[in-house]
């Protein structure tokens, strides 16, 4: 989907009250690193939404060209108050055209005869005892058609108006109807459509638990559906990798889901590195602001060598610089624009003190491992702060994490013990990803056990069981 983000122009900037005005070369950089447009063609346009609100009026691109970028991705929509709201942003002196103002009538109309009648008439269905004690779909939607006389075209047109109620907005009320119709309609051609429809509406009303459940359902229907083609299948991973991205970096545990599933199987690995090498940001920002999860780090690193030729940015390339060239002049080079880019990404933004804390602990950590004396004025500079700030960090940091170091103030050295590691800690830390795989490899074995199962009873001919070790 073309958004038409603008390219990066200086004499617009600042057309909005407040706006930050950004230097020449940091307005190119942030331009260069915006994902945006990377993403847009892998996002409904409903969550493209507010990718573009929250760029607008940072400085980077032209003010009135993304308001205008808004305003034509709300046009195939029914928010017709938030594309009035722009126009008025973006034309201030002129009047709303009639006719945008005769479709807003005609949705509240529709909304209140239809939207909002219909999820009452449900809701009042729903109320009976004899309908929460029915479990079979089917059975249920039989009972409702002869005593509420609800057919196949009433269910059609919930579906519809679940639709229409997502297209005005109202994701409250398409999220209730979508769940009315998947409740009531047996396993059709529209059910994947209805989890990615639940999915959004669940995004978009921050409904995060819920939303990863959501989730779960849209994964687990994509990794067993057999009657796509592998470049369908590629391509439905690579959009549930962008939705996925709001889930992952709202909900608490988010940031191990990330790893596991788009570093760890496979399948989304090979999505990530042939469609959108892009998410190498996130999957980076994840494992740097997850301290209990240090130990993917040397996989990451694999994985941002390989794909070197086809995406880099600020983030990887301090981790490039730090664990690969041990780099540490440029790993603080990086540190400062990597500040400047989380700063910027809608996804990761709220982490950004997170992040630069941690990183200065990887620096510390990284150059401590090749250094027994370390004299504190160097450390600041290498950590980009101010020399008093720095003592007090690295001191505050050796009772945190009881490091074996001490502080020479006299002579402004940090001297650090030796750390002789440990064998079993050596084990515990390369086995540590073990148990995770093989409850992959046991899911993968159940699945095609029961598709065994279903083909047997069928008098269909069973899938092959092939070890991974054979391959």
């Amino acid at each position: 989907m073309d958004t038409g983000i603008p390219p990066v122009v200086e004499e617009e900037a600042g057309l909005i009250e407040d706006e930050p005005v950004l230097e020449p070369e940091t307005r190119t950089m942030l331009a260069k690193f915006d994902l945006t447009t990377a993403m847009a063609p892998f996002l409904d346009r409903h969550l493209i939404l507010p990718l573009l609100e929250f760029i607008t009026g940072r400085g980077v691109y032209c003010t009135s060209q993304l308001l205008k970028s808004t305003l034509e991705l709300l046009l195939p929509t029914k928010m017709i108050d938030f594309r009035i709201e722009t126009y008025h942003k973006l034309y201030p002196e002129e009047e709303v055209p009639n006719d945008l103002l005769e479709e807003r009538e005609q949705t509240v109309a529709r909304v209140k005869d239809e939207v909002l009648i219909e999820q009452e008439a449900i809701a009042s269905m729903f109320a009976d005892d004899k309908i929460k004690s029915i479990r079979d779909s089917r059975q249920l939607f039989e009972y409702l058609e002869k005593e509420h006389n609800f057919g196949a075209d009433r269910l059609e047109n919930l579906y519809e108006l679940a639709e229409f109620a997502f297209n005005c907005g109202m994701y409250l009320q398409a999220s209730q109807l979508l769940h009315s119709y998947r409740t009531l309609s047996p396993a059709n051609n529209k059910s994947i459509s209805v989890m990615w429809g639940k999915l959004a509406t669940e995004i978009l009303n921050q409904n995060w638990d819920v939303a990863l459940d959501e989730l779960n359902k849209l994964k687990d229907a994509i990794d067993t559906n057999t009657f796509r083609s592998s470049l369908q299948m590629l391509q439905e991973r690579t959009w549930f990798i962008h939705w996925a991205l709001f889930v992952y970096f709202n909900h608490e545990k988010g940031k191990d889901l990330i790893l596991d599933q788009f570093l760890y199987e496979p399948q989304y690995l090979n999505a990530v590195q042939t469609m959108c090498p892009h998410i190498l940001r996130y999957l980076a920002t994840a494992v740097v602001t997850n301290k209990r999860r240090r130990n993917v780090m040397k996989d990451l690193v694999k994985i941002i060598q390989q794909e070197l030729y086809a995406y880099r940015d600020p983030i990887t390339e301090f981790i490039e610089c730090l664990f690969v060239h041990f780099d540490f002049a440029g790993a603080q080079k990086k540190l400062v624009e990597c500040d400047k880019v989380v700063s910027n990404d809608f996804f990761i933004v709220a982490y950004r003190d997170e992040f630069m804390e941690n990183a200065r602990l990887l620096i510390f950590e990284t150059f401590c491992r090749i250094h027994q004396c370390i004299g504190i004025d160097m450390l600041a500079e290498k950590l980009n702060l101010e020399l008093d700030a720095a003592e007090k960090w690295i001191v505050q940091l050796i009772r945190d994490s009881h490091l074996d170091a001490k502080i020479d103030s006299q002579l402004g050295h940090v001297v650090m013990g030796s750390q002789t590691p440990s064998p079993y800690q050596e084990v515990i830390e390369k086995t540590k990803a073990l148990s995770f795989r093989s409850q992959v490899l046991v899911s993968s074995i159940v699945k095609v056990v029961e598709k065994n199962t279903v083909a047997t009873t069928a008098g269909l001919e069973p899938i092959p069981v092939t070890s991974p070790w054979a391959q």
